[in-house]
């Protein structure tokens, strides 16, 4: 019975049961909606100010039950502290602030456990004076937490996190760019006075684009106890930094890419005080090199690093960094005090592949030779120890009385900032530019005693020349200068300037003969700048011929100097004979390559030239080579054979234009500037004086002006030649108190009288005379004033023609002769016309008869 009884009133209790959670449960979804926090919302910015420390200004409070009981605050906003600036040390617009529920219930004390944000922005500010805002936040929580144990009104801290925000770091009032993105941070304390952090986040910079994807991602876990002083905080840090690549980190460090490739793993850990900290790190790279190629065995890095840290005076004690590289290691050790008047450090070299140098040289620097490899080794110890007497002027100049400054060897003062020496042994340099292997025995890198902190070495090396070649460093932390003196044969100038960057130096491959006499000078600064390289056809020079600098990236090298040959003759394609440079010296400074007036011989042709190649043009993408060529007396005859080989049928404009036609030989580079000649002989007619100046881009030649004597008078020509199936030419010009007996002469026929002036253009096509003449079409006009044709037997001039006042003619030139259209002969007041042709030939036919005449002629033909 008693089983019965109980069996319904359980099952009603566990209705009711049921129906008062299914209650609760409804009331907690609908019933907050409907409770106004409004007149809490006082209350409750007061309540989120105690928990951080800070004045606080928020929009709209509500309330929430589910899955805890809290605030949602919209639009909050964290005051800084007026010491530290006037931007809000946070702002975010969504913050939720979970409630404690039992002093809520117990007392009626509104307090925040949990202060929780998403997407929002918090600053980190450090003054001048090298305080952090977060020494005031973390003071006044030390404080509240030290009431919070004797004092039951104390409000304790809440737990502080922040998802996929933002952590700006600022300079005084200034923003600086560096920032981190996509963060998680938490802050929450352990026990009464301490604190533990965590944070993660990705490194990104605002003022340039950064594929966040490859800065890596940074780590922080820490533990803080209370002190009176942030800086005096015991502290225990741990961070690392993974998955960053090089290009980008030298983006987000330098605001450039550099060009490094490879992937860089950072470690650090702290322990101590922010004033006075034991660090540890490790910082691992992988797989580094340039862009530009993939080496077989990339560069690794692997270094650790211990030493003390001191934040007031900002320096570092008991430093030591151990490196192994390959079967040897590199070793660090030393001091920074404040102020770096005290600085000492110790760099140890034992063993270390030389290799290693040169990777690292081609990392730094664009336009080494990816194939270079280098064998041998390096040891040796180099310390750098200031002191107050040390003075640069007073290095002393070797016996030969080379200045310093020059790259010379001077004598070591003894007590320099710098001592020791590090030295290669055998170093062994091969590579694909190399014919066979570059050696050095022994090269001596040591202090230079005329700049405070500088290494310099020598090293004399035989390189086909008659003497050895002398070549001289210095490096800077910054910077480097080199000097390269002596003479060198002309196939291993060409391989180093390939293995230096003198990238596509076509002209140093068709220079042959005796070795040449270099005196050059390049320096420039480490990073963002490229190497000096030679101009070639393909960015618009002459091949030929001439290394310059380069700017990249706002930074400069600068390469000055000269190379000096005699005998050597230049072969390019376009030509078919070898230029012969009896002698000629070219030149560098920034702004380009000169060579000086060159002496040359050309086949039977002799003359002198310059040639200048300009870079950084501000007038067109590409600087084009300005040249000047002087002869004295000039044959065409003889030109011809120089530039074609040996004469071939055909006159000399097309056989020499014809070569400038794709398909045939190779195109000639773009180039303008100028040719004078003396003396320049065309067949019978000698044109003194001459002076033309030419353009030649892409199959195109522009005659731009011809000016010359002739025949007693002048002669101005402009025109082209347009590369097709054959050679288009289109001329134009003006001649002017010509010689009538010259003009004669010409004709085989005898003129006298005062000079002829005229003008005319023509257009023709063709390879050889017999093309010329039958595609030539085209115009003339003259005017010749009291002039007189004597008779000949052959042609028979008419008698009208025998002494006139005025003769002006209009000619049509077409069908391979010249032919008189409208003209008009003057004698007193009696004005009669001519007939006349000339067909072109060698000597050209002329017939002359009356007008009259001519149109009998023609009509009793008809008949």
């Amino acid at each position: 019975m008693t089983e019965r009884s109980q069996g319904p009133r359980g099952g009603r209790i566990r209705l009711w049961l049921a129906l008062s959670a299914v209650g609760v449960i409804v009331a907690l979804l609908v019933v907050p909606p409907f409770i106004s926090v409004r007149r809490y919302k006082n209350r409750i910015t007061e309540a989120v100010s105690a928990s951080v420390g800070r004045p606080v200004r928020l929009s709209s409070v509500e309330l929430r039950i589910l899955p805890r009981p809290s605030f949602v605050i919209t639009d909050l906003v964290v005051e800084e502290d007026p010491a530290y600036g006037s931007e809000p040390v946070l702002h975010a617009n969504t913050v939720t602030a979970s409630i404690r529920m039992l002093p809520l219930w117990w007392r009626a004390r509104l307090e925040i456990s949990r202060i929780s944000v998403d997407e929002a922005s918090l600053n980190i500010v450090r003054t001048a004076a090298g305080q952090w805002n977060l020494d005031s936040f973390f003071r006044s929580a030390a404080t509240r937490a030290q009431g919070s144990s004797g004092d039951s009104t104390a409000m304790p801290f809440p737990y502080l996190e922040a998802t996929d925000s933002r952590v700006n770091i600022k300079n005084g009032v200034e923003k600086l760019p560096y920032s981190l993105v996509n963060s998680d941070l938490s802050l929450w304390q352990e026990s009464p006075g301490e604190w533990r952090v965590r944070l993660k986040g990705q490194p990104a910079r605002t003022d340039v684009s950064l594929d966040l994807a490859d800065t890596g991602i940074v780590r922080l876990e820490g533990r803080l106890r209370r002190a009176p002083e942030l800086r005096h905080f015991p502290i225990h840090l741990d961070v690392d930094w993974r998955d960053a690549q090089l290009g980008q980190l030298s983006r987000l460090l330098l605001g450039d890419d550099e060009g490094w490739r490879g992937d860089l793993t950072g470690q650090l850990q702290l322990e101590g005080t922010a004033e006075t900290a034991q660090v540890t790190t490790r910082l691992r790279t992988t797989g580094v090199h340039r862009a530009e190629f993939a080496p077989a065995t990339p560069m690794d890095f692997d270094a650790a690093c211990n030493f003390i840290y001191h934040y007031s005076d900002r320096s570092m004690e008991s430093l030591l960094c151990n490196s192994p590289v390959g079967s040897g290691r590199v070793r660090l050790t030393g001091d920074l005090p404040r102020g770096k008047s005290g600085s000492k450090f110790t760099l140890e070299l034992d063993r270390v592949p030389a290799q290693l140098g040169l990777d690292t040289l081609r990392t730094l620097r664009k336009g080494i030779d990816p194939s270079l490899q280098a064998a041998g080794t390096i040891s040796g110890t180099l310390s750098y120890a200031p002191f107050d007497a040390y003075n640069a002027s007073a290095a002393v100049p070797d016996r030969d009385g080379k200045p310093p400054g020059r790259l010379g060897k001077t004598r070591a003062i003894a007590n320099g900032p710098l001592t020791g020496s590090i030295t290669a042994a055998n170093v062994r340099i091969t590579g694909d530019a190399f014919s066979r292997p570059l050696l050095l025995p022994k090269l001596t890198i040591e202090p230079d005693p005329s700049q405070p902190v500088a290494l310099v070495t020598a090293a004399a090396i035989s390189l086909g020349g008659s003497a050895p070649l002398n070549i001289t460093a210095r490096f800077a932390s910054d910077s480097y200068q080199v000097g390269i003196h002596g003479a060198i044969g002309l196939p291993r100038l060409r391989e180093l300037a390939r293995v230096a960057g003198v990238s596509n130096a076509s002209g140093l491959e068709k220079v042959e003969g005796p070795p040449v006499t270099v005196e050059l000078a390049a320096n420039g600064p480490w990073l963002r700048s490229g190497a000096p390289r030679a101009l070639d056809s393909d960015n618009g020079s002459l091949p030929g011929l001439a290394p310059a600098p380069v700017l990249v990236g706002g930074a400069s090298d600068h390469l000055t100097g000269s190379i000096t040959l005699h005998g050597d003759s230049w072969k390019p394609d376009f030509l078919a004979n070898p230029v012969e440079l009896s002698n000629a010296v070219l030149h560098f400074d920034d702004a380009g390559a000169d060579w000086e007036p060159i002496a040359f011989s050309f086949g039977p042709v002799r003359g002198t030239a310059t040639v200048r190649v300009a870079v950084n043009c501000d007038s067109a993408p590409r600087c084009s080579p300005r040249f000047t060529v002087g002869f004295g007396l000039l044959n065409a005859v003889d030109l011809q054979a120089a530039v074609l080989g040996a004469r071939k049928p055909g006159s000399l404009l097309s056989n020499v234009f014809a070569r400038l036609t794709p398909g045939s030989t190779p195109e000639w580079p773009e180039m303008e500037g100028t040719v004078h000649a003396d003396s320049l002989l065309l067949g019978p007619l000698d044109l003194t004086g001459a002076d033309a100046t030419l353009h030649i881009e892409g199959g195109e030649a522009d005659i731009r002006s011809l000016k010359a004597g002739l025949l007693g008078g002048r002669i101005h020509i402009e025109g082209s030649l347009v590369s097709s199936d054959k050679p288009e030419y289109k001329l134009k010009g003006q001649f002017d108190q010509v010689s009538a007996a010259g003009v004669g002469r010409l004709l085989g026929m005898s003129w006298s009288g005062n000079p002829i002036s005229g003008s005319g253009e023509i257009e023709l096509a063709g390879f050889s005379d017999r093309d010329l003449a039958g595609s030539a079409k085209g115009a003339l006009h003259f005017e010749w004033r009291h002039g007189s044709v004597a008779e000949t037997d052959d042609p028979h001039p008419p008698a009208l023609l025998a002494r006139f006042d005025r003769w002006t003619a209009d000619a049509e030139i077409a069908d391979g002769s010249i032919t008189l259209k409208e003209n008009q002969v003057q004698h007193g007041p009696r004005k009669m016309a001519v007939a006349g042709s000339a067909v072109f030939g060698t000597p050209p036919r002329v017939t002359l008869s009356n007008a009259q005449n001519a149109q009998a002629a023609s009509d009793q033909e008809h008949r």
